[in-house]
């Protein structure tokens, strides 16, 4: 029986894993409901952009105060008041009226959904140890991606057995339940895990007690993640084009109907979780046979980046909607590899503070998911040109390659403390030798 046993950290990655896969299901729902509610709605394709996007305002700014919060806090009362407000915003997005109900419905979810990663990661960065911190954001990230592949397949069923609200309340629901689960299964420090073992414990990072920060420390590390956040940029531009448009592409570009549309685009989103899978093993490989953080994390995006944008090309020059589907796959794929050690490049750089630094990354990379969306609607309503967003993104990815050798993984930040909090510190180990 105690083979059978799941391990405690297990456990906990399961949790995230779901946790990513729920999210992202509520994320790009709207996507594939869009063919219907924009006929019922009367939607343009520009508004259609604006509710792709309206998202990414209060998620990009969440990021920042989420991260920190989170850090300060913990991980498990952050995610729990987050699930609670992203649930909440999904059941109303199935109750929506119009162009601006939609908005609304979308800037709750994006409030609910900001602090969920910096958070997670805050929660890996204690539970994960360091070798095996690029596999832990591969399979979460993989587990987002096939949120993104299940999610036009399960809202097109419900939406066929029912309308496309229904769909909506029952993923609200999915959502709700998790927060329970976590409530029950995670403990913010390792340690106090019923079910853990001292072999688990070993490998694990030792905690660092959590000291006041002296003045400017915050922006130091904004200004010391600001290369990283350039490059993660880049990626979320192409991963928020297809997230928004993939659907409405394959319909649109190629005359397809919504079934069929919904299994191409399926087919791209599940190279994707294969590129998350991979990205972070070959990662934390490359880590435990070189010792080099660079190559494993920097030189790797590079490759990857690079290769995205090549698959891009032939989507540019090929009609057929057979061609389109492998090479978006393919450029997906690839974009995907990128994010197992992009995600971590903030616990390398700053380990004590990695939903802070995670946050900073994700929040200002974030604005990629506010104008790509919008510029793609926009570009599509005035040309017709439902392939020009790609050759745009060729461009940003080109930069987002230049910008990986500014990332240095390797330089570690350290943090000055606030001097009363060095003073306390003194004073406690005096107490302790005195005792």
């Amino acid at each position: 029986m105690n083979r059978l046993k799941i391990k405690a950290t297990t456990v906990v990655m399961m949790m995230l894993c779901l946790m990513y896969f729920i999210t992202y299901v509520d994320r790009v729902n709207v996507s594939t409901a869009a063919g219907q509610f924009s006929t019922e709605l009367g939607l343009s394709n520009t508004q259609l952009g604006f509710i792709f996007s309206a998202f990414a305002y209060p998620y990009m700014v969440f990021q920042f105060i989420g991260g920190w919060v989170s850090d300060r806090y913990g991980a498990k009362r952050t995610l729990i008041v987050c699930a609670f407000i992203w649930a909440a915003a999904t059941v109303l997005t199935g109750m929506a009226g119009g162009f601006l109900s939609l908005v609304a419905a979308r800037m709750l979810l994006g409030l609910g959904e900001g602090a969920t990663f910096p958070a997670s990661t805050s929660a890996m960065a204690a539970w994960v140890p360091k070798d095996k911190r690029g596999f832990a954001q591969g399979i979460t990230h993989a587990a987002a991606r096939l949120g993104n592949a299940c999610a036009p397949l399960i809202v097109a069923a419900l939406m066929t057995a029912y309308d496309w609200r229904f769909s909506f309340y029952l993923l609200g629901a999915l959502s709700f339940g998790w927060v329970v689960l976590w409530y029950v299964t995670y403990t913010e420090k390792p340690v106090d895990h019923p079910r853990i073992t001292q072999q688990e414990l070993s490998v694990l990072p030792v905690p660092k007690p959590r000291r006041i920060d002296a003045p400017g420390t915050y922006g130091r590390l904004f200004k010391r993640m600001l290369p990283v956040s350039s490059v993660y940029f880049c990626y979320n531009w192409i991963l928020w084009l297809m997230l928004s448009w993939i659907p409405m592409y394959f319909m649109h570009k190629y005359n397809m109907n919504i079934k069929s549309a919904v299994l191409f685009t399926s087919g791209v989103f599940f190279a994707g979780v294969v590129g998350d899978l991979l990205g972070g093993m070959i990662s934390d490989k490359l880590l435990r046979k070189t010792g080099n953080v660079k190559l494993a994390r920097s030189y790797l995006v590079a490759v990857c980046m690079a290769c995205t944008g090549l698959s891009l090309i032939p989507v540019l020059l090929f009609q057929e909607p057979l061609y389109s589907l492998i090479f978006l796959a393919m450029a997906l794929f690839f974009n995907e590899m990128t994010v197992g050690p992009m995600w971590a490049v903030p616990m390398d750089i700053a380990s004590d503070r990695a939903g802070t630094a995670s946050g900073i990354m994700n929040g200002t990379a974030a604005t990629a998911t506010i104008i790509s969306p919008v510029l793609a609607g926009y570009l599509i309503d005035q040309t017709g040109n439902w392939t020009l967003p790609f050759l745009i993104s060729i461009g940003v990815l080109a930069f987002g390659v230049l910008m990986t050798f500014t990332m240095k993984p390797q330089n570690t930040f350290v943090a000055e403390e606030k001097q009363e909090s060095k003073n306390f510190e003194t004073l406690e180990r005096k107490e302790a030798i005195a005792k």
